[in-house]
This record gives C-alpha cells, sequence and structure tokens, in this order.
C-alpha cells in the first residue's frame, strides 16, 4: 500500500501498492554498471542486476547468486562456475552462461570496462561459455581475490548493441515508458543519474522469489533535515546518511528506529604526491612541491587531532582512523608500533619538519628546504559533506600552528574528481568504502592507477611489488603478511591521512516496514548492502507475523533489539537494528558514501 500523510504526520493507506520509499542525500552519478562511482549507483545496480557470486549477510564471505557452485583446479589457473537455469532477464529472455562470459569479456577486455572492474579480473587470459550453465575462467597466474567479482551481470542481447565507443556515454536509463533490461528483484522504470527521483517496480519473476514490496522509490534531499522532516511527515519510509545527533533525537520518536553503525571503510585527509602526465610522465597540474615529499607528508600525520575529529565532527559516532583497511577486516589490518602511532603532537609535527628542512622564517612561516615560501596550501572540501568540511576547517587551524598557511575551498564531489584528475589541489578530504577482501582498495595506490582511479598520484615500487606479489599469493598467512607490509608502506609515506573509521546514520519507520537483518549480522548495514538482500527481506508491518529470519515481527520507536536480538553494531552511542536502519558505510555522518568506485568501488562517494 501507498501512503499520504495526514494534519500531524499521520498516514493512511492511499491504495493496495505497496511502495518502499528511500531519501538519500546523494545523486546518483550513472546507472551504468561500468560507469559510475557513487554508493547509491552501486545501490540500483544491485535491484536491477544480478552477480556471478553475492556475500553473505552473517560476515560477507562468497555465497552463490548466479553461480550455484564453483571449483578450482589445483594449480588454481582454472575456475568453473556453474551457472542457474532458473533465471530470466526481464523482458522474458533466458539468462544464461553466455551473458555471464560476455560481461566478464567486456570488464576484461573493454577500455572503459576494465579501468572500472579489471583489478577483479587479474591474470585472467580467458573466460568462456562451454556450454548455457557452466563459466570457465583461464588464468595465467593464480588469483587470490577469486572467486569474488562483483560485476553486474548485464544482458548479451541488449549490450551488444552498445560499442566500446558508445559506453563512455551510454545512461542505462529508462527511455520510451521501457524499463532497463535486467534480472535483478526489481524493474528501473523511472528517473535519470544526477535526478531526484528514482523509481523500481518488484520483478514478479525474480528467482530468490517475488518481492514484498510492490515499488521502491529513491528521492534525494539537498541536505539531511528536510530528509529527516521528511522521514517524520511521512514523505518517506528509510532515510540513509544522518548524523548520530539525528540518529539520538529520531531514537525518542515513536514509529521511528534510528542506529548508527559502523562502517567497513574508512575517511581520509589526502595529498597531491605529484601529478603527472601518465603519457609522457610530465609534470601535471599545479600541486605544491611540499607535498611530494615523503618525510613533510609524514611530519603532517601528528598534526591531526583524530579525537577531536571523532568527538565534534562525527559527533562520537566512529573511531580514529590508523589504515586504509578498516578494522571490520581485522584478518588483514595493520597497526603501527607504539612509538610510530600517530598522536595530536603539534611540537613534533614541528620537529620533523625542521629536520626535513622546512624551517620557520622571521614572518612565522615554513619554507621550502631551499628557503623559498611554501606558499599556501589549497584545501578542498566536499560541499555535500559537512563532515568533509569541518575536517579541513580544523586541518587549516592545525596547520596555521605549524607556521603553514592554507585556504579552504567547498566544491560539489563531481567537480572535486575533475580537480584531483587535472591535478590542480594540494589537499582534499574524502572516505572509501573497502570490500570484504581490500584487493581493490590496495590496487588504487599502484602507479598504474594514477589518472584513473588513484586520487593522490601515488607511486612507489616496492609498494607495487608487493601488491603483485599478494595477488597471485594462495598461502592465506603468506598473503596476510604481504598486505599488513603494504599497509605500513603507506603509512610512513601518508599518501593518505586516515581520520576515521566512521558510522553511518540511518532511521526507518518501523510502523511501515519491519524484517530488515543487517549485513555484516550482528553490528552491519541495512541498505547500501552487497546485494538487494533487504529489498527482499522487507514486510509491511501489519502484514507479516514472522520475518524472513524466523524472528517476530517488532513494532516499536527509538531503540531496541535485531532481528538476531543484538543491539547493533560495535561503534559508539549504536541502537538496535530491527527496525533501526543498521547502517551503511560513509565517508562520514552527513557525508556521500563512495564506494567510492571511480568508475565504485571500489570507492568516488
Amino acid at each position: 500500500m501507498s501512503f499520504v500523510a495526514g494534519a500531524a504526520g499521520a498516514t493512511e493507506p492511499e491504495d493496495n501498492r505497496v511502495t518502499f520509499t528511500v531519501g538519500l542525500t546523494n545523486q546518483v552519478d550513472s546507472f551504468n554498471p561500468f560507469l559510475g562511482i557513487e554508493a547509491e549507483s552501486f545501490e540500483m545496480w544491485a535491484l536491477t542486476y544480478d552477480y556471478l557470486i553475492g556475500y553473505s549477510m552473517e560476515d560477507m564471505s562468497p555465497m552463490p547468486g548466479l553461480a550455484t557452485e564453483w571449483s578450482t583446479s589445483d594449480d588454481g589457473l582454472e575456475w568453473t562456475f556453474d551457472i542457474r537455469e532458473d533465471v530470466l532477464w526481464s523482458d522474458g529472455e533466458p539468462l544464461t552462461a553466455e551473458d555471464v562470459a560476455y560481461t566478464l569479456n567486456r570488464a576484461l577486455t573493454g577500455e572503459v570496462e576494465s579501468a572500472t572492474w579489471g583489478a577483479y579480473l587479474d591474470g585472467v587470459d580467458e573466460i568462456s561459455a562451454p556450454d548455457t550453465t557452466t563459466v570457465v575462467l583461464t588464468l595465467s597466474e593464480p588469483s587470490a581475490t577469486l572467486p569474488l567479482i562483483p560485476v553486474p551481470i548485464v544482458p548479451e542481447h541488449i549490450w551488444q548493441d552498445i560499442s566500446e565507443e558508445e559506453v563512455s556515454s551510454y545512461a542505462a536509463e529508462p527511455s520510451s515508458g521501457e524499463p532497463i533490461v535486467g534480472s535483478g528483484p526489481f524493474r528501473f522504470v523511472e528517473g535519470q543519474a544526477g535526478g531526484s527521483l528514482y523509481r523500481f517496480e518488484k520483478n514478479p519473476d525474480y528467482w530468490k522469489g517475488e518481492p514484498h514490496i510492490d515499488e521502491v522509490v529513491f528521492r534525494v534531499y539537498q541536505s539531511e533535515d528536510p530528509a529527516v522532516q521528511a522521514l517524520l511527515t511521512g514523505e518517506i519510509d528509510f532515510i540513509d546518511g544522518i548524523s548520530a545527533l539525528q540518529v539520538e533525537s529520531l531514537q525518542a520518536r515513536d514509529n521511528v528506529m534510528a542506529t548508527n553503525g559502523d562502517s567497513p571503510g574508512f575517511d581520509e585527509i589526502a595529498f597531491n604526491t605529484g601529478a603527472v602526465d601518465v603519457e609522457t610522465g610530465e609534470p601535471l597540474g599545479d600541486g605544491n612541491p611540499a607535498l611530494q615529499d615523503q618525510a613533510f607528508r609524514h611530519a603532517l600525520g601528528y598534526a591531526v587531532d583524530r579525537d577531536l575529529i571523532i568527538d565534534r565532527v562525527y559527533q562520537g559516532a566512529g573511531q580514529p582512523g590508523i589504515s586504509i583497511v578498516p578494522p571490520a577486516y581485522s584478518t588483514f589490518l595493520w597497526e603501527p608500533a607504539e612509538e610510530d602511532a600517530y598522536t595530536f603532537d603539534l611540537e613534533r609535527a614541528g620537529e620533523l619538519l625542521e629536520e626535513a628542512g622546512y624551517t620557520l622564517g622571521a614572518d612565522g612561516l615554513r619554507t621550502m628546504p631551499d628557503g623559498t615560501p611554501i606558499g599556501e596550501l589549497r584545501l578542498f572540501a566536499r560541499s555535500d559533506s559537512k563532515t568533509s568540511l569541518d575536517t579541513l576547517n580544523y586541518f587549516q587551524e592545525w596547520l596555521g600552528e605549524l607556521g603553514i598557511e592554507s585556504s579552504v575551498t567547498s566544491v560539489d564531489s563531481s567537480n572535486l574528481t575533475d580537480i584531483i584528475l587535472e591535478g590542480t589541489f594540494d589537499v582534499f578530504q574524502w572516505g572509501w568504502y573497502v570490500e570484504p577482501d581490500p584487493h581493490s582498495m590496495l590496487s588504487y595506490l599502484t602507479c598504474d592507477q594514477r589518472g584513473d582511479w588513484s586520487d593522490t598520484w601515488y607511486c612507489n615500487e616496492e609498494y607495487d611489488t608487493l601488491y603483485e606479489q599478494q595477488r597471485v599469493e594462495l598461502d592465506e598467512d603468506s598473503r596476510v603478511d604481504l598486505i599488513k607490509r603494504m599497509q605500513e608502506i603507506l603509512y610512513f609515506d601518508a599518501p593518505y591521512l586516515v581520520t576515521a573509521y566512521s558510522t553511518n546514520g540511518q532511521a526507518v519507520r518501523s510502523d511501515r516496514f519491519t524484517c530488515f537483518t543487517p549485513q555484516p549480522n550482528p553490528g552491519g548495514v541495512w541498505l547500501m548492502q552487497y546485494g538487494a538482500y533487504n529489498y527482499l527481506n522487507a514486510r509491511p508491518t501489519g502484514t507479516a507475523t514472522e520475518c524472513p529470519d524466523g524472528s517476530e515481527v517488532t513494532i516499536a520507536g527509538g531503540a531496541g533489539t535485531g532481528a538476531d536480538g543484538s543491539d547493533g553494531g560495535s561503534g559508539v552511542n549504536l541502537a538496535l537494528l530491527l527496525g533501526a536502519g543498521a547502517v551503511v558505510v560513509a565517508a562520514g555522518a552527513g557525508a556521500v558514501v563512495l564506494s567510492r568506485r571511480r568508475g565504485t568501488a571500489g570507492d568516488r562517494e
């Protein structure tokens, strides 16, 4: 049923159509699964398309998707996937192994497609479909990341008409009243990238079962305040990306569940380490030469009060950051020795700058080692993220105390991406959403990614060598050691100063919908998951007597317990998970989540 708001925010059924309306504070940048980079784009793809391999709700380990089973040869050079026979595209055509092979081959060989997804197919030489239910990957060297290939599978009979030249401008949006052809639980029927409304209708023939929601509507708001008001008045049912203060306020409301949840990602202050023309190797842009010096960047690591940032910028909802691998993936996480750990110590930062030749002049400003002025550093914040702006305003103050001039400029995320690729910046703030295997995140810092996924123009040959070793290392302990050494290099080279492992605030009208399950479970997110699980799990409150996991339906407001009986994530001020709208990884409260895969994932926010 749809709902309309009453005079005091009450709602009444308008018809029998069940509409689930989600409020966002960031737009989709592309519905083309070979182009998009925003987290919201990934969410839309999950509704529209299926994946070869899924991620479990419990711990995001590999689970069947379109592939029911998979196996590999003893030498790791051949992978075989068994494909379901009961899947239809939304136009009625059967989905077969040929569609999977076609999609992955585009991701392997297409210039645009491989820029986005190629890292997941490292070492793969050939992808074939010997029959309609089998896909075979032949490799020249083992791959440590298989079977994880998070590429949305597209229909060959549609995409074969989209040439390599056309793919970079193909919108993949509904036109002339025709929905986009996909195999996912919903059909994309209305909306365009950069717009304020996106509408999806359920796919009644979905192979996992027909959704209990007739349509999903996403509405984009300019900021979180009007989005929160829309939740309270009944205009929307769910809100993503709200601050910890908003969560606390909503927890006191009847018929609303709200929570902060830990993010499997990180936020960072990033430096221009030396932009170059990737064709000629010549310098690109106008980055400040001081930031090309590892010693200068590392010294600034002691000029960031991470505890203050968590307390004041993230309102207590998060943890101080260390490495590009978040604590959620503890197996891979590296931590510095106590004597090397960043503390907020402006005196030590100043001493390290002095040792590196950046001395204070008579005017109280630091100079380059050759005695010339450092000049004013340009700090770019994202206008769609209060977190970004607040972080850099504090950083500007701390730089000033060190005798380094700087200015903060706020630009939208799209313009910031252009500025980064042009090399016309010194510092910016953003964040990454890290996948369960950190391979793709690690790849963004390699030399080959300059001009593409790299946003700091960082290049270190030792790091690149370790990257190549870890991606083919099949012994888990040995691979973990390699990945930890890579994090250590990044920590001391400091292309990023990791500031926070943030949380994301979400809320849901618990009088409207129930039966959300967190991913991972417990302590994970409700929407913006790896997969469209909760769009299938969700039930209209009042019509459901039991949730898919067997738990009872709960109708309550404020804090409560999750479907698993837990109290939510492990972050600060966490609330319930059932009806709570658990958490998705964000680049900070009020920030845009960058799954951020610049084209993701990866990971632009």
